[in-house]
């Protein structure tokens, strides 16, 4: 007697996102089931193709279905369809969707000060994003001091259609747009706020930036028009902050995160930067700033710890020459922190967007 449907989905609802804590089943995540004598075909529908667990929920998958008597043979696809965590009804003062109307997430990557390697870990993120097969855009609204088109060894400018429109410029599956395309190298922006808020209008209903999974925002340092413009725009997936461990480096940040929940913007995580040196010769590591400085605020904080980034020259050198580590060397154990820190930080993308999907939405007023 052949295996059934209803046996096949039993066992499958044993096999648990871990960061859902929800059956693969009820999540919807089973999609074309067949069955073929002793031969049985699924797909798992994950939420992003970023999913850190992804190859351990194939597995289990398999293994839960193997197991029931009469199957021989178990062919599993996995697939993904990232899910929106921002089409929701408008809320007062969390912006409005109609600038980004093809734009599924916004996160932006943001630090409390200077100098910790906020656009280097904005550039490899969204890299390793598209890289596991998202569609993802790169907006570079550090108008002050756009370093994107360095970092991605940019020199082209886009286009710019009849009816104003700009189309971004396309790098290794990025879809990019800078301030920096549209200035001299000499040359400084000296703007109040109202010029500031009119660049991040533009930049986002103003660019053809196409269907998109991701659009990572590299925002300038500090607590300033920028991010709130941003947030008063348009309504953000959650924010990513970047610190050194130091702890002058992790006081700042907390300010920026303050800033955050003052808008109503989430907070996805932290990330630690410049975490610790390891020699390439001997393999001594030195914490030349501390380390694990971020995961203990993050901890304390009650916010997500998305990873560390060592300080490496490897990274310095890729950054300068135009080629981040992720393209230049994606095996190095620096890309590979980048590829676990991109996937925490979907993994948190989607568990915003299913709780926005498995909860009744409620309307805030007030």
């Amino acid at each position: 007697m052949s295996v059934t449907q209803e046996q096949i989905l039993n066992a499958l609802r044993q096999v648990k996102d871990p960061d859902l804590n929800r059956d693969i089943v009820s999540l919807g995540f089973i999609k074309g089931l067949e069955i073929e004598g002793n031969r049985v075909s699924f797909a798992i529908e994950l939420t992003t193709p970023a999913c850190p667990v992804r190859d351990q929920l194939k597995e289990q998958a398999r293994s839960a279905v193997s197991c029931l008597p009469g199957v021989f043979q178990v062919d599993i696809t996995l697939t993904s369809q990232v899910r929106s965590s921002i089409v929701r009804p408008s809320v007062a003062g969390t912006g409005s969707i109609s600038l980004i109307p093809t734009i599924k997430n916004v996160i932006p990557v943001a630090s409390g000060k200077g100098g910790v390697g906020k656009s280097t870990v904005s550039v490899n993120l969204a890299l390793a994003l598209a890289k596991r097969g998202a569609r993802v855009g790169l907006m570079d609204a550090d108008v002050y001091g756009p370093t994107i088109p360095t970092l991605l060894g940019i020199t082209e400018a886009p286009t710019v259609d009849e009816h104003n429109r700009i189309g971004p410029v396309t790098r290794e599956g990025l879809q990019i747009v800078s301030m920096g395309f549209f200035m001299k190298p000499d040359e400084a922006v000296i703007w109040r706020g109202p010029m500031l808020h009119k660049t991040v209008q533009q930049f986002l209903g103003g660019v053809l930036w196409g269907e998109l999974d991701y659009l990572v925002v590299d925002l300038p340092p500090g607590t300033g028009d920028v991010q709130l413009s941003l947030c008063q725009l348009i309504p953000i997936t959650g924010a990513v902050i970047v610190s050194t461990p130091q702890d002058v480096a992790l006081n700042v940040a907390q300010k920026a995160i303050a800033m955050f929940k003052k808008l109503n913007a989430p907070i996805l995580g932290v990330i630690e930067n410049m975490s610790a040196y390891v020699c390439p010769h001997c393999g001594k590591r030195d914490d030349i700033f501390g380390t694990g400085g971020a995961r203990k605020a993050a901890e304390r904080l009650g916010i997500p710890f998305l990873g560390e980034i060592p300080l490496a020259t490897p990274i310095r050198v890729a950054s300068d020459e135009g080629s981040p580590i992720i393209l230049s060397q994606p095996q190095s154990p620096s890309a590979k922190a980048f590829f676990s820190a991109a996937e925490q930080l979907a993994a948190q993308v989607s568990i915003r967007a299913m709780q926005g999907e498995l909860q009744p939405q409620v309307k805030v007023t007030f």
